[in-house]
C-alpha cells in the first residue's frame, strides 16, 4: 500500500474533526477508580474533600470519530499503539468536559515488517470554565508494505 505521508500530513495535521461533551458524575468516577484497582480515598470516596478522577480517566473518553473523513487508513492493516495521558487539572463530579480531536502528527518508520505510518490522534479536554484539564494522544500504526 503506497501513501504519500507528506501529502497526508499537509491535508490532515492540525485540523479539528470532532468535538464531544461529557457530563462527569461522582458514581462514574468512583466506579472507574475501583475498576483500575485504586486504593486512595480521594479517587474512591465522593465525600472526600479532594475527590477527583484518577490520573488515567481522560483515556476513557472517545469521540464520535477516530479519524477525519477521507483519511487514508485501512483498519485491517492497523493497530492501536497505545495512549499517553497528560493531566493538567483535576476532573471532578459536576464538570462538563469537552473533548476536541485533531491529528497532531503523522510520521513513517520502518520496522521488521516493513514501512509503517504512525498517526497521533490528539484529544484535548477543557472543562465548563474553558480550563484545559487533559490531553490524550492515541497512536495508530498502519502497515504500508505488502501483507
Amino acid at each position: 500500500m503506497q501513501i504519500d505521508i507528506e501529502a497526508v500530513k499537509k491535508e490532515h495535521v492540525g485540523f479539528a474533526f470532532d468535538e464531544t461533551t461529557f457530563d462527569i458524575k461522582a458514581e462514574t468516577l468512583a466506579n472507574y477508580a475501583r475498576g483500575c484497582g485504586e486504593t486512595e480515598a480521594r479517587f474512591l470516596d465522593p465525600g472526600h474533600p479532594d475527590f477527583r478522577a484518577v490520573p488515567n480517566y481522560a483515556s476513557n473518553f472517545h469521540g464520535r470519530r477516530n479519524l477525519p473523513e477521507n483519511f487514508p487508513a485501512d483498519i485491517l492493516r492497523s493497530f492501536d499503539a497505545g495512549k499517553c495521558v497528560e493531566n493538567l487539572a483535576p476532573i471532578r463530579p459536576g464538570d462538563t468536559i469537552t473533548g476536541r480531536s485533531h491529528i497532531h502528527d503523522i510520521y513513517e518508520k520502518t520496522g521488521r515488517s516493513g514501512p509503517m505510518m504512525f498517526v497521533v490522534h490528539r484529544m484535548e479536554f477543557t472543562n465548563q470554565d474553558d480550563a484545559k484539564v487533559a490531553v490524550v494522544d492515541w497512536r495508530l500504526v498502519m502497515r504500508l508494505g505488502e501483507m
